[in-house]
């Protein structure tokens, strides 16, 4: 028996596990409705996963063109708050290169890619990685890439009680901006990313900004989402990569548990694809790895940006740091 298997989006997860089965011999087909290239709202920080993980989805070698970031600085507000050395080196790489490299992977291996469509269906082996669940939020995502842009370390990060930026490089040089705010319900114009830094009070990061060069066609916004465990309706649907679960972005780890939610589906589907085990069997082996992976990083990851956004939590979370209460490297770690 070889059955096959669809995939509803074509981003980071979905490519992910369509070549790791391709690569063990599964059918598969995947429905996008966008094309390749495309930039996406995204940190581009790819830090907590494993050279053997990469192997295993078999796109290792993809990443040979990626920057390796050791260094972090964080600021709380305009004032320096933290450098570390990272724990582990991670990954600078673009949505913009590593989707379109993942999609030219997969239809190489025989995979089925249709773009430019949504997926109609249900039921029985399709599993969703569409992105996001869409539902009123009191954030919004901004991204950009920057030309000629110098930064004080390979990842900074700028906190504030109206949200957050990350600054690190990615392939080519460029740098990637890319920022969690406050949603006041405007989000549009040529400088939405730029006004949306000085608002959150980051003037002078801002001002930096403004005197890079933006990359046409990379400024990209998003709204309606949640952040957390997707909230799961009763349809039986398997899902997979931000589908089933999103942590705040100022861990770096979001790219890497889409990955991870990949492979950890991987195995199942295998069996499934195999006759071995009937879908509801491979579907719920899926949602307990995936519980078992991500709940004490989703977990942390809430309490920390909570404490972050606040005045009162950053000073204190500055004060425990360096009196080595507190250990970066354990906080790093928590969130991975």
């Amino acid at each position: 028996m070889n059955r096959q298997l669809t995939i509803a989006g074509g981003g980071l997860a979905g490519l992910s596990l369509g070549i790791a089965l391709r690569l063990r011999g599964v059918q598969v087909r995947i429905i996008e409705a966008a094309s390749y290239p495309r930039h996406r709202v995204c940190g581009e920080f790819i830090s907590g996963i494993a050279e053997t993980e990469l192997d295993a989805l078999g796109i290792r070698d993809l990443f040979a063109c990626a920057k390796l970031h050791t260094t972090t600085s964080w600021f709380d507000g305009e004032r320096p708050m933290l450098s570390r050395v990272l724990p582990a080196p991670a990954y600078g790489l673009s949505r913009y290169f590593l989707d379109a490299a993942l999609a030219e992977r997969f239809t190489k291996l025989g995979g089925e890619l249709h773009c430019g469509k949504r997926f109609e269906g249900d039921g029985e082996g399709v599993a969703w990685a569409v992105g996001r669940m869409k539902t009123e939020s009191k954030w919004i995502g901004l991204k950009a890439h920057f030309d000629n842009l110098a930064l004080d370390a390979d990842l900074e990060i700028h906190l504030n009680d109206g949200g957050y930026i990350g600054l690190t490089r990615v392939e080519n040089d460029r740098v990637n901006v890319c920022g969690l705010f406050r949603n006041r319900g405007d989000m549009s114009g040529g400088n939405a990313l730029i006004a949306a830094t000085r608002d959150a009070g980051l003037a002078r990061l801002a001002q930096r900004l403004s005197d890079a060069q933006l990359v046409e066609g990379s400024l990209k916004g998003v709204s309606h989402f949640c952040l957390g465990w997707q909230r799961e309706r009763d349809d039986g649907r398997l899902r997979i990569g931000d589908t089933a679960a999103m942590i705040p972005p100022f861990t770096g780890n979001g790219m890497t548990m889409a990955f991870q939610s990949a492979l950890a589906a991987t195995e199942p589907l295998v069996r499934w694809g195999a006759g071995v085990l009937e879908w509801e069997e491979a579907s719920a082996e899926i949602r307990l790895a995936h519980r078992r992976l991500f709940a004490r990083r989703l977990g942390w990851a809430r309490l920390l940006q909570s404490l972050l956004l606040h005045r009162i939590g950053r000073k204190l979370s500055a004060m425990l740091l360096s009196l080595g209460v507190v250990r970066f490297e354990t906080l790093y770690r928590k969130v991975r």
